[in-house]
């Protein structure tokens, strides 16, 4: 087993999962406090309040000397010495209440804290969830996704955490030839699904890799008009003729129209086929391609028929950034100001730094910024996958921000998802101003960062009878209302049940008369 370094809020069980995971494992048990500690007169609770700089100090060190120690040690971090994760505050306060007050002088400020460092947090190379787990719960969780990161040739990579079906999301300049290789195994055929546009570049590397004796290769035209039911058929029509069976493995290699036709069709052919996604647009890379949702759309409107299926493999190859048309690798930008306004003013000034990129001219090479952003947002996605898997909990919602009506007027008027998803961001704005008080100024923000990016910026003239009815038929909606992502300002969203007459009011309002 690896060293596991235990990392996140305070009274997370941190401590107590080590110590099981040690105890399950026959590794070492080290509690970073108890190593402070050693080399220090003064209580560590009593350092803290009194010179919490000293301590983070003392901690470094410790920590440095632990890690110098050159064994495959279980080490239980304390909250502030990373600082990562989607924290339960509630739950945390919960359960530092029943401990003496003097063991968490830094209670007091718990939610402050807790916002401050959820993004350093969410950087981890996984998170599994504590929430309604007993400690022999997430011990196996972490063990699970420690033996599934140890099966990935690439030490650097993001984990999905789903017991024993979590799987790595790699970045890289190129497809890395073992990585995937481990994720394939042995298969008893290949098939990649791409399009015509992707293929003419990157499909000869894939068939290389994947062995060109055992591969089908299909390439479908580019465009959402794919993703559905007619291409669906067909194409599991040439797999079942091609000799696949349920031992082999499907690649999409393409956007997140083909990652969805690819996913859908490995999700319910034979019941169920291996997948991985080798997306190449940023949205497929941050999005798309990761957590499982597989779907075709309907005339009525987009992924209204799928399936969640988790792939084995997610593999960003950065290289295919370059031969992305404009339009698509600026409609990439509508999903990174999403998760710039989920995760921080940290990340929303990393997206400001690539928006001249995305606006410039074809063929140029990403700036080395925009893989640190590209791994931040891959980071974000995998944490809420994590916790909510099936959106059974309400946390997966965040990550519909600007979809309520980016999915309408996307459905009504055939523009890139990425460039509807901006748009819907203008509208979060809008209706966030209208019903929680945010700061009116943001939605002047985001436009600005829209068209930085070389992305529309106008929302009004989208607004039409036929995107507002569009809405009816999201998703999200329960009865005459939908689950809508408000924000309060960058970083802080939540969801809200709103009725849709009054969201079409507040995006629409009538003239008076």
């Amino acid at each position: 087993m690896a060293p596991v370094f235990l990392i996140g809020f305070m009274a997370a069980g941190k401590t107590s999962v080590g110590r099981a995971i040690a105890a399950a494992t026959g590794g070492r048990f080290v509690d970073l406090d108890d190593a402070i500690a050693a080399s220090s007169a003064t209580p560590i609770a009593e350092l803290v309040a009194r010179d919490e700089p000293e301590f983070r100090r003392r901690e470094a060190a410790a920590l440095t000397r632990v890690i110098a120690a050159g064994d495959d040690a279980v080490i239980a971090t304390g909250g502030g010495a990373a600082a990562y994760g989607a924290v339960d505050v509630a739950a945390a306060e919960a359960r530092a209440a029943a401990e003496p007050e003097a063991r968490r002088p830094l209670l007091a400020s718990a939610r402050e804290l807790a916002a401050r460092r959820a993004p350093v947090y969410r950087r981890a190379h996984a998170v599994v969830d504590t929430t309604g787990r007993t400690v022999a719960e997430v011990a196996e969780a972490v063990c699970a996704v420690e033996r599934a990161w140890r099966r990935s040739p690439q030490p650097g990579v993001t984990m999905v955490a789903l017991g024993e079906r979590s799987y790595p999301i790699s970045v890289g300049d190129r497809v890395d030839p073992a990585v995937l290789r481990a994720a394939l195994g042995e298969p008893s055929r290949v098939a990649i699904l791409t399009d015509t546009a992707v293929a003419r570049h990157w499909l000869a590397p894939v068939v290389a890799i994947a062995g060109p004796g055992r591969t089908e290769t299909i390439a479908i035209p580019p465009g959402e008009a794919q993703k559905s039911f007619a291409s669906y058929e067909r194409i599991c029509n040439q797999l079942v003729a091609a000799g696949l069976d349920r031992g082999s493995v499907i690649i999409a290699l393409g956007g997140g129209v083909v990652g969805d036709l690819a996913g859908f069709v490995a999700a319910s052919l034979y019941r169920g086929v291996a997948v991985i996604q080798l997306p190449t647009t940023i949205v497929a890379m941050t999005d798309a391609a990761i957590g499982g949702k597989t779907a075709i759309d309907l005339p009525a409107g987009k992924n209204l028929v799928g399936a969640f299926w988790q792939p084995r493999l997610v593999g960003c190859a950065l290289d295919t950034l370059v031969t992305l048309p404009g339009r698509e690798r600026r409609a990439g930008f509508g999903e990174l100001w999403k998760y710039a306004l989920l995760d921080g003013a940290e990340l929303w000034t990393e997206v400001v730094t690539c928006a001249g990129w995305a606006a410039g001219p074809d063929a140029t090479p990403p700036p080395p910024e925009l893989r640190t952003v590209i791994e931040r947002a891959i980071a974000f996605k995998a944490a809420v996958v994590g916790r909510d898997e099936r959106e059974l909990t309400g946390h997966r919602a965040l990550l519909n921000l600007g979809h309520t009506v980016g999915h309408a007027i996307e459905s009504a008027t055939g523009m890139l998802h990425g460039e509807a998803v901006g748009l819907g961001l203008i509208a979060a704005c809008r209706v966030s101003a209208a019903v929680c008080g945010t700061r009116r100024d943001l939605e002047h923000e985001v436009v600005a960062a829209l068209r930085a990016s070389g992305l529309p910026g106008d929302l009004d003239p989208y607004l039409t009878d036929d995107v507002l009815a569009r809405i009816w038929v999201d998703k999200k909606r329960i009865g005459s209302s939908v689950r809508f992502l408000l924000i309060r300002e960058v970083g802080v969203c939540e969801p809200a049940e709103i009725a849709i007459t009054e969201l079409r009011t507040i995006l629409r309002p009538v003239p008076a008369a």
